[in-house]
């Protein structure tokens, strides 16, 4: 398991793998080929953009204030348009926004446009609404939004009034002819989550999901929700937990990357973990990232900003002054 690093001359706020190069939006197309040679950015924005994510297919990219109210979709290097969101806590909570492919191949862009506990799912070329209509939300702030690999469902990783963080999962085919359906709990009960403060979660595959939770909630390890630093496993043909499994004595983070059966996990420095057991497979702590624990509060620590190859061989993560290129064992 070796770490090289790669000399920057700012340290990137996004990371995305195009092929074997590593290319920063938020840094106008700034990149690093496969020698780590960096090549100057195309443009620069007139706007302090922060954070970026891309779609799976890299058809569409976005630049955003993580913790604003402003953002750009792009198409390659053109922008298609402006998004917002509601200035509402919008400095205390990081920006929702997720761009992937339905099951029906469309590719879309998930964000909450008008008001902070209203989900839509938008036609990234047109910008169409595909989810207008009727519409009664509950008091909850979606933060971090994933589409499954196949499009078929939207997991969000935010948090209700304590605050407290917490996670839903809704069923995006359903929500393109019931828009309400976006607003109730979803296809992940409740009671699953009664226990535990969820920071993180990311998709395994289409069926499997993770989920972490940090030290605060009920010390009842015994029942059927996933309890305190606990990583779970939550299948949803079973609709029930695979895995939930005790976690190392940090706090996961609010980042987890997922790599087969196993997670890339964020806090404080990069550790890999298997899903089943919660155990540290490999970790980096030469590697030091910012300590953020939720995607809300009012401590200004960025997102620790890191990329998975896809062919999980390679995990990119930003530093002040370099990029540490792990290879994974």
């Amino acid at each position: 398991m070796t770490v090289e690093s790669i000399p920057v001359t700012m340290a990137p706020r996004s990371l995305v793998w195009q092929g074997d190069e590593l290319v920063c939006e938020t840094g106008g197309g700034q990149r690093w080929d496969s020698d780590g040679v960096e090549r100057d950015a195309a443009f620069t924005w007139a706007f302090p953009f922060d954070a970026g994510t891309a779609s799976l297919s890299g058809r569409y990219s976005a630049v955003y204030e993580e913790r604003g109210t402003k953002a750009l979709l792009l198409e390659g290097e053109h922008v298609l348009r402006e998004l917002d969101r509601s200035y509402y806590r919008a400095p205390d909570y990081d920006y929702p926004l997720a761009l992937g492919r339905l099951g029906n191949g469309r590719e879309v862009v998930v964000h909450c446009p008008d008001v902070y506990n209203v989900l839509h799912i938008e036609d990234a070329e047109s910008g169409e609404w595909l989810t207008d209509g009727w519409r009664e939300p509950k008091d909850v702030f979606h933060s971090r939004l994933s589409l499954s690999p196949d499009g078929r469902h939207l997991l969000s990783v935010g948090w209700i009034w304590h605050p407290y963080g917490t996670a839903m999962v809704y069923d995006t085919a359903l929500a393109l002819t019931e828009p309400g359906t976006l607003d109730g709990e979803g296809v992940l009960p409740a009671a699953a989550l009664m226990n535990g403060e969820v920071t993180a979660g990311c998709w395994l595959d289409a069926d499997r999901l993770v989920l972490a939770t940090d030290a605060e909630g009920s010390k009842d390890k015994e029942g059927p929700a996933l309890a305190p630093r606990h990583l779970g496993v939550w299948s949803l043909a079973e609709e029930g937990w695979l895995h939930r499994s005790p976690t190392p004595d940090a706090d996961p983070g609010v980042v987890l990357l997922p790599r087969g059966d196993q997670v890339v996990s964020f806090h404080g420095h990069p550790r890999l973990l298997d899903t089943a057991t919660g155990r540290i497979v490999a970790e980096w702590p030469e590697v030091v990232l910012p300590g953020k624990t939720t995607c809300f509060g009012f401590d200004d620590d960025p997102t620790p900003v890191a990329a998975l190859h896809p062919d999980g061989t390679r995990l990119a993560v930003a530093q002040e002054e370099s990029i540490a290129l792990i290879t994974l064992p």
